[in-house]
């Protein structure tokens, strides 16, 4: 089969100056297989998504079954479509009693749009507050919410009205004032570097929207799902938001996002006007199939436990690395969300191309070119950890000795 490597520069736009480049002929499981023979072991599950991992049997059947009935028919009109109901309904059950209506996306970006013109209606105000190094999406409002100037300078003007404050300092939160619509967080940062706050400050920040009448929005778009040991992240703090918004693993691979309130909340969008918040493809029934199928894998296998367990040993080889390499800075993270910290941006480079040259594929955090992400999709074999455990230390150490 010969390369479309050109065809792909040529026609596919590049958002990094050195795209990797691999050819996909298929993905497995936990790995990539390219059209050159070679096969890589994925331990960032394409960023978070491969919850479950690639292909899963139980997403391709569900996917097919629903293709042979309807795909596209009208999703946000009148349509009652029996993926999107079931999926509805199963997600309310296992998040907290707070939420009950979910509205569906396509991405989680979205989803974060649509939480923050709902926290806006529903209360009135303009001003929103988010928190310094945080993501939130890449279109022009979940841009204006997310924490680094870099990201967000080159497309300036972005939603008036928001502020940043620093993550994980309980003093700071005195800025949450009663003209704020929301504020905005992730219960874990992810790009920010895997950066898992004190419990005290989520409680204190939930004191203080409850003081205030600000909605609380947790994103966890790349923490839900049984991601960090938990199907959702706010469950290791015991703390609902009145918002939660998700995407990532939530479609089994399938592109699908979505965010969920109480009925009273979720009801601002149906009147003055009607249809204040549409989508063409958000909660497309083919992807809500792929959703379920996939959530139903998570509980069946209790992944959460699983990516708990892998989780925590796999901190524990890091630990017993960063003794013998003095590269190392920390670790962090909660189940299989890990952040790799190193002491200098061209050690976290060799050793991410280190271990692709080994057959595994690592990455960095967005917001820290220090942090090497590891976050292997939760099905994992012990072998496979190992594999990648290895290929760890090996590029470590060679990027070291350079």
């Amino acid at each position: 089969m010969p390369s479309k490597k050109s065809d792909f520069l040529n026609y596919i736009c590049q958002t990094s100056p050195h795209p990797v480049g691999l050819e996909i002929e298929r993905a497995l499981s936990a790995t990539l297989y390219t059209t050159d023979g070679k096969s890589y072991l994925d331990f960032i599950s394409g960023i978070g998504v491969a919850n479950i991992g690639f292909t899963h049997p139980a997403v391709v059947e569900a996917v097919k079954a629903q293709v042979e009935k309807y795909t596209h028919v009208m999703v946000y009109g009148e349509y009652v479509q029996a993926p999107q109901v079931a999926l509805a309904k199963k997600l309310i059950s296992l998040l907290p009693d707070v939420f009950e209506q979910v509205y569906f996306t396509n991405s989680g970006t979205e989803a974060n749009e649509g939480a923050l013109k709902l926290a806006k209606k529903y209360t009135g105000r303009k001003k929103l507050i988010s928190f310094e190094n945080s993501f939130h999406g890449d279109s022009q409002g979940s841009c204006a919410v997310t924490g680094r100037e870099i990201y967000r300078k080159p497309f300036e003007p972005l939603l008036p009205g928001v502020s940043f404050l620093p993550f994980n300092d309980i003093p700071a939160l005195d800025a949450i004032t009663e003209d704020i619509a929301a504020v905005i967080t992730e219960p874990i940062q992810g790009e920010g570097g895997m950066r898992v706050p004190d419990v005290d400050f989520l409680v204190k920040l939930r004191t203080r929207c409850d003081e205030t009448g600000a909605l609380l929005i947790f994103d966890e778009v790349q923490t839900g799902f049984a991601r960090t040991g938990k199907l959702f992240a706010m469950e290791h703090f015991d703390i609902a938001p009145d918002i939660v918004t998700l995407a990532k693993g939530m479609g089994g691979g399938m592109p699908l996002g979505g965010f969920a309130a109480s009925k009273k909340i979720m009801a601002t969008f149906s009147t003055n006007p009607p249809l204040s918040h549409v989508t063409t493809f958000g909660g497309h029934p083919v992807s809500c199939a792929a959703g379920l199928a996939g959530l139903e894998v998570i509980l069946k296998e209790n992944l959460t436990e699983k990516a708990e367990t892998d989780g925590h040993y796999i901190r524990k080889k890091l630990r017993e690395l960063a003794k013998q390499n003095i590269g190392i800075r920390e670790i962090r993270g909660k189940g299989l969300m890990i952040g790799l910290e190193v002491t200098d941006p061209q050690i976290a480079e060799r050793c991410v191309q280190g271990a692709f040259d080994r057959g595994v594929i690592l990455g960095w955090t967005l917001h820290s070119d220090t942090v090497i992400r590891i976050m292997p999709p939760l099905i994992l074999s012990r072998e496979e950890i190992d594999r990648g455990l290895k290929a760890i230390a090996e590029s470590l150490g060679g990027a070291l000795n350079k």
